[in-house]
């Protein structure tokens, strides 16, 4: 089975299990694990901030930020399918009492005209920026079009969370480091558990005020660990491991989207998209290749650590006979 459903279904190298099996652990609630301390001080350089915090997802990070950046009653306004809004259960609305308001914007991006026009959105307001952007198929934002993105929601007084779950990968393709989209969000949050290869683990970055408000977040969240050093070490091993290779993974992606027929000027990264089709995806399945979801009417094909140039090519001889079978 070749599966490219998603860079979520790695499973941890023999290097990466073993970082985690010496780590040296305390306990994380008494602030006195020195791996994760570690791991927070080296990613809040990387993100440009003051302070970062370790959260066990990117999910429970994100909603964490919309918690400090907001008050209950005011928006958070994000692409209209942005992970934020998507895939987190009504999370804004639930643990911050926030309006949820969707913008229809190409690749991702919504303008700062979209976003001058928002209603009612100022101080309490949030303003959620997805680098890359999952649903457009792993677009990355062009640093200019963010900074504008990011002074529009100002100019009202809305603060910025950057949702950058998958920021590694925009920064490898653009060759622009992290810290330089990070620094102009109030927030930015970093998955490690898709392109990065760990098993779990995130990180939400910010002025060291703001990270010392998120402690209350993620203990009411339920993500306050002890001994979290194990997924910190994890974490620690694929930024010195696996941060670099995900450009494997974007040839690797061009190359698939190039063998089935798909423009290989669309592939930024490591998100191959696929127009649907009726029973594309069981014919898939039956010669072993599984694809997932991207949005109404496309499927994605996820290249990541687990695959490797002979797996391309196989998913490319097995996904052009499912394409040539039309119902």
């Amino acid at each position: 089975m070749i599966d490219l459903r998603s860079d979520t279904v790695t499973k941890p190298t023999p290097g990466m299990l073993a970082a985690m099996a010496a780590a040296e652990v305390g306990d994380e609630q008494e602030r006195e694990d020195p791996t994760t301390n570690e791991l927070q001080r080296r990613m809040a350089g990387l993100l440009g901030h003051e302070a970062a915090l370790f959260f066990p997802t990117a999910t429970m990070a994100n909603q964490a930020a919309l918690r400090v950046l907001s008050r209950p009653g005011c928006k958070v306004v994000a692409e209209e399918r942005t992970h934020v809004l998507i895939y987190e259960w009504g999370g804004p609305a639930i643990h911050s009492g926030l309006v949820m308001q969707g913008l229809p914007a190409e690749a991702g991006r919504p303008t700062p005209e979209q976003i001058e026009e928002v209603d009612e959105f100022g101080p309490g307001s949030v303003l959620v920026l997805e680098n890359t952007h999952r649903s457009s198929g792993g677009r990355i934002w062009p640093l200019e079009e963010f900074r504008a993105a990011v002074d529009a929601a100002r100019a009202p007084g809305a603060a910025v969370h950057l949702d950058g779950a998958r920021l590694f990968n925009a920064s490898v393709a653009a060759g622009i480091e992290p810290a330089t989209w990070g620094r102009l969000a109030d927030t930015v949050t970093i998955c490690f558990s898709k392109g990065l290869g760990c098993p779990f683990g995130a990180i939400l970055a910010g002025p060291a005020a703001t990270i010392e408000r998120a402690w209350e977040g993620k203990f009411l969240f339920g993500g306050a660990l002890r001994q979290s050093g194990i997924a910190s070490a994890a974490m620690l091993y694929a930024l010195d491991n696996n941060v670099d290779r995900l450009a494997e993974d974007h040839r690797r992606a061009r190359r698939l989207a190039e063998g089935i027929g798909m423009d290989p000027a669309t592939v930024e990264t490591n998100f191959v998209p696929i127009p649907d089709e009726p029973g594309l995806r069981t014919r898939l399945l039956e010669r072993d290749v599984r694809v997932g979801g991207l949005r109404p009417g496309w499927l994605r094909a996820v290249t990541h650590l687990d695959i490797g140039d002979e797996d391309i090519e196989q998913a490319i001889e097995r996904m052009q006979e499912a394409l040539s079978v039309h119902v």
